[in-house]
């Protein structure tokens, strides 16, 4: 790709090709970017070839609109065919805790567990005894399905705690020595939401679940400032590296958010954020929208999560019916559901957008039934409240999304990843219903798409693939996996693009290559409308531009 400035240089050539216009400097363009192909967000085959644009603006579309608006000053980028779309927005990332993982250990890819127990005790030789061994993202379900206890890990961490967590993030294994640090025993009480396993005898086993490992985080204790932002800086690069111009962070805690303030405070935000804060807290949130708004268009705040259940993988999402592969459990409520209804109802009469999380189909009916409640009882406004995940869905369920205006804020890399082993956990017949990208939209439903990191890649081309594909990851379902749930391409896009904007609340700035919205762009090196699907993950991002500024290539 050719980057000229002013056609400086004697480009004679180029300069009869795209002609200088004579016009003021203060109506010039600051950047031409033409030979683009283009998709430009409004409908599946709206494409333009050329992109104008002033500060952190786009204000010119179109190879005669720029070319009208392209001075001495102009800064012209040949793009030279590469493929373009807009900023790419991910809607759902833990990025505090992501980012840190991407310097511990992972151990995703223990493939049996003589392979996991090796790998845990050559991580915890390198660490000085007594560090915390943290990381993990590890599947029991690569090796048959059988859960760790700390007896696998006892003999290879005499001197180092560990606390290593499932890939879902809902489950972790500690090993005995971080269970006394963390003071659970044979007496520790149960956790209200949560859960530790235990033995025949009552002795932990080294498993807990959900709102348990709020017992082992507070033993391990707080990262200082400077490791949190060295951790930060570190997910901004990789994101803006696969495209990615915005995330959503709905987390249980105040970490991103203030992290994200100090480097907003230092102009060194880079990408944009949309800051959610625990729904517990909506009157913290909501004081300091009184007194300081909700941000601008790089740091926003203004929504509120919860989670409701767990998650398939630990068998703590909440259904109707038992588990397949456990008839004990039907899941667990992890937040009360009188809570629940308290804190949603005085944070949507506050004015926040609320986020729940809900996995199972009985939770996300019963979420379903309180946001009707509050938002009968607090009168007709524009919240868009979203449900995170909304994995398994019954079939009343899904029109209702459209019905009450609810965002289904959606991971498609889990249909592809959870389908190796879900029908295990809950039948043939549930899964039928199970991540229904296609029958939500069709009933009139607003997507957004989003990764879910760390359960999954910070790529949102592992996501596209995967709506429009539904091939499993163990390759066994390379027709798809219930293939009707399939995406179009335009459809997925537009869940990181224009669906994410308005999950967001800005439509009106995001999302779309027009006049007048901000100027984030992606540059890939194919056209991703133009090849296989099964390559989509090949393409390459060659730029990242945020606000008019090339932030990556």
């Amino acid at each position: 790709m050719v980057d000229r400035r002013g056609f400086i240089g004697g480009l004679a050539g180029t300069a009869l090709a795209w002609p200088l216009t004579s016009g003021a400097d203060n109506t010039s363009l600051d950047i031409a970017y033409i030979n683009a192909r283009a998709w430009t967000g409004r409908g599946p085959v709206d494409r333009t070839d050329a992109i104008g644009t002033i500060g952190e603006r786009i204000v010119a579309i179109g190879a005669g609109a720029v070319r009208a608006r392209t001075g001495k000053r102009t800064r012209v980028i040949d793009l030279e065919g590469a493929f373009v779309t807009p900023g790419l927005v991910d809607c759902h990332t833990h990025f505090t805790k992501a980012s840190f993982m991407l310097s511990q250990p992972s151990l995703r890819d223990a493939a049996s567990p003589r392979e996991f127990v090796a790998r845990i005790g050559e991580e915890a030789r390198r660490l000085p005894a007594g560090q915390w061994l943290q990381g993990g993202n590890w599947d029991q379900d690569r090796w048959g399905g059988k859960m760790p206890t700390r007896e696998w890990i006892d003999a290879v961490t005499p001197e180092t705690p560990v606390a290593v967590i499932r890939y879902d993030l809902h489950t972790m294994l500690l090993n005995s020595l971080a269970l006394r640090l963390a003071g659970i025993d044979r007496n520790t009480p149960d956790v209200a939401g949560g859960v530790i396993e235990r033995d025949a005898s009552g002795e932990p086993t080294g498993i807990i679940k959900d709102a348990a490992k709020n017992l082992i985080l507070r033993a391990i204790g707080p990262a200082t400032d400077a490791q949190i932002d060295a951790a930060i800086r570190a997910g901004i690069a990789l994101g803006l590296s696969k495209g990615i111009t915005q995330t959503h962070t709905p987390e249980l805690e105040w970490i991103t958010f203030d992290a994200i303030e100090r480097r907003y405070a230092r102009s060194e935000t880079g990408m944009r954020f949309y800051c959610m804060t625990p729904l517990k807290d909506w009157d913290k949130l909501a004081a300091r929208i009184r007194t300081r708004g909700t941000g601008d268009d790089w740091f926003r705040w203004g929504g509120s999560k919860v989670v409701f259940d767990g998650s398939l993988g630990s068998r703590t999402a909440l259904f109707y019916e038992p588990y397949d592969d456990d008839p004990s459990t039907h899941g667990i409520i992890v937040t009360d559901p009188k809570d629940l209804r308290r804190w949603m109802g005085e944070a949507d009469r506050a004015g926040l957008q609320v986020a729940t999380h809900a996995i199972g189909d009985r939770a996300n009916d019963i979420v379903l039934d309180i946001i009707a409640e509050v938002a009968r009882a607090n009168g007709s406004r524009d919240r868009r409240f979203r449900i995170e995940h909304a994995q398994h869905l019954t079939q009343g369920a899904i029109p209702r999304f459209a019905k009450q205006a609810v965002i289904a804020s959606i991971q498609p890399y889990h249909a592809i990843d959870d389908g190796r082993w879900a029908i295990k956990r809950v039948g043939p017949e549930r899964l039928k219903t199970t991540y229904p990208f296609h029958s939500l939209i069709a009933a009139g439903a607003r997507i957004c798409c989003g990764s879910d990191w760390p359960v999954a890649p910070l790529d949102p081309l592992t996501g596209l693939k995967a709506a429009v594909l539904r091939e499993t990851l163990d390759g066994k379902n390379p027709d798809g996996w219930y293939p009707r749930q399939r995406l179009t391409l335009a459809q997925t896009l537009a869940g990181y693009t224009t669906g994410a904007a308005y999950a967001g609340f800005t439509e009106k700035k995001l999302g779309l290559l027009a006049p007048g919205y901000l100027a984030d762009l992606v540059v890939f090196d194919r056209d991703l409308f133009a090849i296989d699907p099964e390559s989509l993950t090949d393409a390459k991002v060659l730029r990242t531009i945020v606000g008019g500024v090339q932030r990556h290539g």
